[in-house]
């Protein structure tokens, strides 16, 4: 199972969902969705923009976990 770590650095990096969504342009109902899991896809587009803001890697961002 693929986990979100959103959660994590946003708290890591003390900024709100909000925030991150005026910083970035990502809609917050598309954030609020990879924090809590309910995100069925995610655009590429989206995870380039979360991985420039955080200068960091996808994999910073999603974990495997094996059920």
């Amino acid at each position: 199972m693929i986990k979100s770590r959103l959660k994590v650095l946003l708290a890591e990096h003390d900024i709100s969902q909000t925030d991150l969504a005026e910083r970035t342009g990502i809609r917050q109902a598309t954030i609020s969705d990879i924090c809590t899991g309910k995100a069925k896809h995610i655009p590429i587009a989206v995870l380039d923009s979360l991985c420039k803001y955080f200068d960091c890697q996808p994999s910073d961002i999603f974990i495997y976990k094996k059920d």
